[in-house]
C-alpha cells in the first residue's frame, strides 16, 4: 500500500489532472521532473524533466517494484507489490516476435506473496518462466495469495 502511495505522489500525471494543476506544474505529464520547486513565485512547477535519467528510474520502479516483473537470463519472474484493493492487473510483454500476456490476480486481497504461477495452462513448479523468441502468443497467469 506504502509503496504505491508514494509511486502515485510523484507521478507526474498526477499533478497535470485539471487545468489549475497544469498551469501551476508546467511541465510535460509523461516525464518525471527531477524537482518540484517548493519556492514562490515558482512553487509546484516541474523542472529538469529530459536532463536527468528520473522518467527511467521511475518506469524500473513501476515495473519492477510494484507490478514486479523480473527478466532474469533467458526467463522472467513475477513478485508484485501492490495495494490490497487491486483485484489484479495485466502486463503484456513482448519478446522479440513473442508476446506474453501476464494476467496477475488477486483473490486474497493481499499486498505481496506469489502462490502460483503457470504458462499456457501448466504450472511452472520454480515460477519462473522461461522465454521463447517462437512468435506466438502465450498466457501467463500468476495468483497471489497467502500461501498454501
Amino acid at each position: 500500500n506504502t509503496a504505491w502511495r508514494l509511486f502515485h505522489l510523484i507521478n507526474p500525471i498526477n499533478h497535470t489532472g485539471t487545468r489549475l494543476g497544469v498551469s501551476r506544474y508546467k511541465a510535460e505529464p509523461y516525464v518525471l521532473a527531477a524537482d518540484v520547486y517548493a519556492a514562490e513565485p515558482h512553487a509546484g512547477r516541474g523542472g529538469w524533466t529530459w536532463y536527468t535519467g528520473s522518467a527511467g528510474w521511475m518506469y524500473r520502479v513501476g515495473l519492477e517494484e510494484i507490478l514486479g516483473f523480473e527478466q532474469k537470463g533467458s526467463g522472467f519472474t513475477m513478485n508484485p507489490c501492490v495495494p490490497v484493493d487491486w483485484p489484479g492487473f495485466l502486463l503484456e510483454y513482448r519478446y522479440g516476435g513473442t508476446l506474453y500476456r501476464i494476467h496477475v490476480e488477486n483473490p486474497e486481497k493481499v499486498q505481496r506473496g506469489v502462490v502460483t504461477v503457470s504458462l499456457d495452462g501448466r504450472e511452472l513448479a520454480d515460477k519462473a518462466v522461461p522465454l521463447s523468441d517462437d512468435g506466438k502468443e502465450h498466457d501467463v497467469m500468476v495468483i497471489l495469495g497467502a500461501g498454501r
